[in-house]
């Protein structure tokens, strides 16, 4: 086992746009690291300059304390697993997950010990003697994921091995992983573009955009804590709510004023005279979870109106629109999401009225996007 540390690494290609850019992060002895974001955020390039597959165009990479730069890929002792599966056609099951051991020169009953241990741990003993072409492709990503444990790496890395799998697979896989990487305990860096997967799958993730580290953090964090208006609207499915608003201070309460109307929330993240009295243009945000249907307009309810509804089962995700108020009746609607439970008796063209749960609204600057909570 070792540990993996990205220091102010960054890679540049020919355009001169760094596809990562001075990425540090650290992964822990048996951690389990998940990087994620959409496509072009170099995620993948950062997986490949690991893995030693591109070169390093500033910044150092260390695995268990030794910078590995300039060390070719077969010598960093790391194993790597492809969304494309890489499996030898022509071999049966045992062979594939023992090829690396023929290659690298290991006894036959050594090879046969580890190639055993990786067939129970995988559960593929039914068909060890198939050959890749009789599999499913959850046992084929199971044979591609054998194939690296029998090598004892000091690091597993994974670019996106699910993604050609159905859906009720890669619930299944996404467990199998998790479960196999508990039980070797050994640091692992995953890329998904599937927040989704992340959240469920890492100890850690790392949110990249456009070659920059956004925010690193463990899964409840990143929900409930997003470092800026990206990682909120990225992370969490449906996504936050992130409404521009114009915002002005109070005494312990902030007055939010969006599509003519306003609502009052407590300001517990900056102090209030961050906020000058003319107002200033701010972006509050709100799970869908926490946006709620109230019987009465009060001081603290929107006006919305029901745009369409979607029933998921053990939920309903409502679409609604704040409705215009005085000069803002013609102005570009305000849209949000609600998620409601499975009875919410509401239909396309009602209007209500909606509260936010005020303990769980977020605020970020308009112009960085940078959260207005303070540390603590």
């Amino acid at each position: 086992m070792a540990e993996i540390t990205f220091d102010g690494v960054t890679k540049i290609f020919g355009d001169n746009r760094p596809a990562v850019d001075h990425l540090s992060l650290t992964v822990a002895e048996g951690e389990f690291m998940v990087f994620v974001g959409p496509s072009g955020c170099g995620k993948t390039t950062a997986l490949r300059m690991l893995a030693g597959l591109e070169d390093v165009s500033s910044g150092t990479i260390s695995i268990g304390g030794t910078v590995v730069n300039n060390v070719l890929p077969k010598d960093r002792d790391i194993a790597m697993v492809f969304q494309n599966y890489a499996l030898y056609p022509h071999m049966s099951v045992e062979k594939n997950i023992g090829f690396a051991l023929k290659i690298r020169g290991d006894s036959k009953s050594e090879m046969k010990r580890k190639v055993d241990q990786a067939v129970e741990i995988l559960q593929l003993g039914e068909v060890v003697n198939r050959r890749p072409k009789e599999l499913s492709g959850g046992q084929r990503q199971r044979v591609a994921m054998g194939r690296a444990i029998v090598r004892s790496p000091r690091a597993f890395l994974m670019d996106e091995p699910l993604s050609n799998l159905d859906a009720k697979l890669r619930v299944e896989m996404r467990l199998e992983i998790a479960r196999i990487q508990r039980l070797l305990g050994v640091a692992t860096v995953y890329v998904t573009h599937d927040q989704v997967e992340a959240m469920t799958m890492g100890d850690r993730v790392a949110v990249l955009r456009d070659g920059r580290l956004q925010q690193v953090a463990t899964p409840e964090d990143l929900y409930n804590r997003p470092a800026n208006d990206f990682v909120a609207g990225f992370m969490g499915s449906p996504p936050m709510n992130l409404l521009r608003c114009h915002a002005r201070a109070g005494d312990d309460r902030v007055e939010v004023h969006v599509s003519g109307q306003k609502v009052k929330l407590p300001w517990h993240y900056t102090s209030s005279h961050s906020l000058p009295e003319s107002g200033l243009e701010v972006v509050v945000g709100v799970r869908p979870e926490d946006v709620h249907f109230v019987d009465a307009a009060s001081a603290n309810a929107l006006k919305a109106r029901v745009e369409r509804r979607e029933a998921l089962g053990a939920e309903i995700l409502v679409h609604l629109s704040l409705v215009g108020v005085g000069s803002d009746q013609s102005s570009r609607p305000v849209t949000l999401v609600a998620k409601m439970g499975p009875r919410a008796q509401v239909n396309v063209g009602d209007e209500l009225w909606v509260e936010f749960a005020s303990e769980h609204v977020h605020f970020f600057d308009a112009r960085s996007g940078e959260s207005l909570r303070v540390s603590d």
